[in-house]
C-alpha cells in the first residue's frame, strides 16, 4: 500500500478507493482525498470534492467535466457530441484503485445525430493520489459513413467563486477576468477577442482577453491550470505524454482560459487549418487511445504562498512524466513498458557550402511518426507520433514507442527543410534498435549570396510592434519572448507603412528592427483592405546570365494567401506563385508560426544584373485583416560551383 508519512517513525497507510453506486444515474468514487461523481451511464463528471470545497467544478452549469467531439458528415455543417456513454462498467475494483468504464456503440441508426465513434471513456482514482487519470479509446469500424473530426478534447469549468488565477508556464501566470466580466465586454474583431469594459475587478478595465493568447506548443503543454485562495486549492491539467497528440512538438493548442476553464486538447485544427482534420473516407477503420492525462488537485495551508501550489504541480508533473508509460491501466490497447520498444542514433546535417566536414545536428527534433513524406508529420492526425530533442552532439533515443511501422523523421533550427530516414521503421514489443549515423543534406544549390532571419518555423526574429495602449494584455508588456500574443498588432503594419511598403535593403536593414513579423494587408479604413508588396533590395558585384540562382523562401505561416515574386519589375509577370494556401489562422489567433512550408525557386541569371536589384514579394489577397503569411527565412543561393 502507498504511505502517507505523518511523523518520523510512524506510517499509516493510504485510504482505501471506495466504489459506490449511489443511485440509477450517478456513480461516486472517493479515496479518502478526493470525492468525484459522475453522471451514469453517460460518464460525465458531474462533482470534484476537495478539500473543503464541496464543488471544485461549476455547479451552476450541467456541462461541467465532460469529452467533445466536433465532426461532420462532408458537406454537412459541424455538430458537437458529448460522447456520452450508454453503459457503465467497472474494470478494476480494489482497495488499490477503481477504473470505471463508460460506453457507447455506434450503429448506423444513428447516423446524423452521433459521431459514428464507438466510444470506451475510462477514469482511473488510486489510493493516495489526488486526481482522476482520464483516457478514452475511440473507434471507427470498416464500412462506416465518411466523416470529419476536427478537434477531440476533454472540457473542465471550475467554480468561478473560487478560482481566479491562472498559470499556463513559469512566467504566463495572472489574475483572471470573469466569465461575468467577459458577457459584459465589447467584442473586438472576432468573438474570442473582447475588451474589457466593466469587469467586476477595475484592474482588468481596458485590457483584452481572448483564449487564444493562452496558446502553447505541445511540447511545452505539460501542466495549467487555476487557483483558488481561498481555501488555497490549485486545479491542473498534465498531459505525461504527447504520444497521442497530432502534428508534432510545436503544433500549438488552447490550454487554459477565462471562464473559469481548463482543456486537454487532444486534436485540434488550431494553428493548422483544415490539412489537419481528421478525415475518414470509404469506409476506412481507425482505433486511437487518448491519454491518459491526469486532472491533479493540490492544496497548501492558508499561511502559505499560494505559488507554491505551481511548484507543486510542476512537480507532480514531472514525476507523471517518468512514471509513462503507466503500470496501472488495465486495458489491452494501451501497451505497458514491456510491450513497447526503443529506438537511437545520431543526427548529422551534410552542407558542403556551410562545413567541408558533415556537423552534428545539435539539438534537432528526431521523431518517429506514421509512414508519409518529409515532414509529413505536421499535418499528421491519426496515428500516434513519437518525438525528442536530439543533444549537442546530434544522439538520440525514443523510448516507450508502441508496435508499429513508422517512418523516422527530423528537422531543427539553423536548417531548412525536412528530413526522412530512407527506410520504414518497425518497432516490435521489447525491440531496441539503433539506426547509427544517420546524415540529412538540406536543399542547397550554390552559396549563400544573402538571407533574412534565421530558419527556425517561427518568426519570432523579426519586428514585433508595441501594441496598441488601449489594447493590451498586461500579461505580455514586459517579456520578450511573448510579445507576438498581443492583440491587434497585424493593425499596425498600416500604421508604420501608411503609404508605401516594406523596403529592406541587405546589408543595410536588420531583420529585427526593419522585418515586420507577418505580411499582412493595409487597413485603409471603411473596413477596406489593400494587398502589399515588400521589396528586398540587393548589389551584386558579378552575374552569371546563363546560369541559375536560386531563391528560398520558408514561410512560418499562411493564412488565406497566395504569395507571388517578381524580380526587377514589379510590374512583370511572377516568376514564381505560391497559389492559394494557409488556413492556420496564426496572424489572428496571436500565433507565430502555424505549418511550416518551403519554396525553392529557380532565378535566371538572365533576370539580374550587375549592381542593384529588387525583389518584389506580393501578398495577392486582400478581403481582410488577417489574410497574409509569416516569413520564417529568405535565402539567395548564387549558381552552384561546378
Amino acid at each position: 500500500n502507498k504511505l502517507n508519512i505523518t511523523k518520523p517513525g510512524q506510517t499509516i497507510p493510504a485510504p482505501i478507493v471506495q466504489l459506490r453506486k449511489v443511485s440509477h444515474d450517478k456513480v461516486v468514487v472517493d479515496n479518502g482525498i478526493i470525492q468525484v461523481t459522475f453522471s451514469s451511464p453517460q460518464g460525465l463528471i458531474t462533482g470534484i470534492k476537495y478539500n473543503g470545497i464541496d464543488n471544485v467544478l461549476d455547479d451552476e452549469i450541467d456541462d461541467r467535466g465532460y469529452w467533445d467531439v466536433v465532426w461532420y458528415e462532408p458537406g454537412k455543417k459541424g455538430e458537437t457530441d458529448k460522447l456520452e456513454g450508454t453503459k457503465f462498467e467497472i474494470i478494476t475494483q480494489n482497495e488499490e484503485q477503481v477504473e470505471i468504464s463508460f460506453t457507447r456503440t455506434w450503429t448506423i441508426s444513428k447516423r446524423g445525430s452521433l459521431a459514428p465513434l464507438n466510444v470506451d471513456k475510462r477514469y482511473i482514482i488510486r489510493s493516495g493520489v489526488s486526481g482522476i487519470y482520464m483516457y478514452g479509446i475511440l473507434e471507427r469500424l470498416e464500412g462506416w459513413p465518411d466523416v470529419d473530426m476536427d478537434q477531440i478534447r476533454i472540457v473542465f469549468k471550475l467554480n468561478p467563486k473560487k478560482f481566479d488565477f491562472m498559470a499556463i508556464s513559469d512566467d504566463r501566470q495572472r489574475s483572471m477576468p470573469s466569465m461575468a466580466d467577459r458577457n459584459n465586454a465589447k467584442e473586438l474583431a472576432y468573438k474570442e477577442a473582447v475588451l474589457l469594459t466593466n469587469p467586476s475587478n477595475p484592474m482588468f478595465k481596458g485590457e483584452v482577453d481572448d483564449k487564444y493568447m493562452y496558446s502553447m506548443e505541445d511540447k511545452d503543454n505539460n501542466v495549467h491550470g487555476w487557483i483558488s485562495s481561498d481555501p488555497p486549492v490549485g486545479f491542473w491539467m498534465i498531459t505525461p505524454s504527447d504520444e497521442f497528440r497530432l502534428g508534432g512538438p510545436i503544433k500549438q493548442d488552447l490550454t487554459s482560459h477565462a471562464g473559469p476553464i481548463t482543456l486537454s486538447m487532444f486534436t485540434s485544427t488550431h494553428y493548422a487549418g483544415k490539412e489537419m482534420r481528421m478525415d475518414y473516407r470509404n469506409g476506412e477503420p481507425w482505433k486511437k487511445v487518448f491519454g491518459p492525462v491526469f486532472a491533479y488537485l493540490n492544496s497548501v495551508s492558508p499561511k502559505d504562498s499560494t505559488l507554491r501550489l505551481w511548484r507543486d504541480a510542476k512537480r507532480q508533473m514531472a514525476a507523471e512524466v517518468k512514471s509513462w508509460p503507466y503500470e496501472f491501466v488495465k486495458s489491452e490497447d494501451y501497451p505497458l513498458s514491456h510491450q513497447r520498444g526503443t529506438i537511437q542514433g545520431q543526427f548529422y546535417i551534410k552542407d558542403s557550402y556551410v562545413s567541408r566536414l558533415r556537423i552534428y545536428g545539435k539539438f534537432a527534433f528526431v521523431g518517429l511518426a506514421p509512414i508519409g513524406e518529409a515532414g509529413s508529420w505536421q499535418t499528421e492526425s491519426k496515428g500516434y507520433q513519437f518525438w525528442t530533442k536530439a543533444d549537442r552532439k546530434g544522439r538520440f533515443i525514443i523510448e516507450n514507442v508502441r508496435a508499429g511501422n513508422y517512418s523516422l523523421y527530423a528537422w531543427g533550427f539553423g536548417f531548412i527543410g525536412d528530413y526522412k530516414y530512407e527506410q520504414n521503421i518497425t518497432i516490435t514489443p521489447g525491440s531496441k534498435m539503433n539506426v547509427g549515423q544517420i546524415v540529412y543534406e538540406p536543399p542547397r544549390n550554390g552559396p549563400t549570396l544573402w538571407e533574412i532571419g534565421v530558419p527556425d518555423r517561427t518568426a519570432g526574429e523579426f519586428y514585433i510592434p508595441d501594441p496598441y495602449p488601449t489594447l493590451m494584455n498586461k500579461l505580455y508588456v514586459n517579456p520578450l519572448q511573448d510579445r507576438f500574443r498581443q492583440y491587434g498588432l497585424w493593425d499596425r503594419y498600416a500604421d508604420l507603412y501608411p503609404q508605401n511598403d516594406l523596403v529592406y535593403t541587405i546589408g543595410v536593414s536588420d531583420y529585427r528592427r526593419d522585418w515586420f513579423f507577418a505580411h499582412v494587408t493595409r487597413n485603409v479604413g471603411n473596413n477596406t483592405y489593400q494587398a502589399t508588396t515588400w521589396q528586398i533590395i540587393f548589389n551584386l558585384k558579378n552575374v552569371n546570365r546563363v546560369r541559375l540562382y536560386t531563391l528560398r523562401i520558408a514561410l512560418a505561416s499562411a493564412a488565406d494567401s497566395e504569395l507571388q515574386v517578381r524580380i526587377n519589375n514589379p510590374k512583370s509577370d511572377h516568376i514564381f506563385t505560391t497559389g492559394y494556401i494557409g488556413k492556420d489562422n496564426a496572424i489572428a489567433r496571436h500565433g507565430i508560426h502555424g505549418l511550416y512550408r518551403l519554396y525553392s525557386i529557380d532565378v535566371g541569371g538572365n533576370l539580374l544584373s550587375v549592381g542593384d536589384n529588387t525583389i518584389y514579394l506580393t501578398q495577392t489577397r486582400s478581403l481582410g485583416p488577417f489574410q497574409g503569411v509569416m516569413y520564417d527565412y529568405i535565402r539567395l543561393e548564387g549558381p552552384s560551383r561546378t
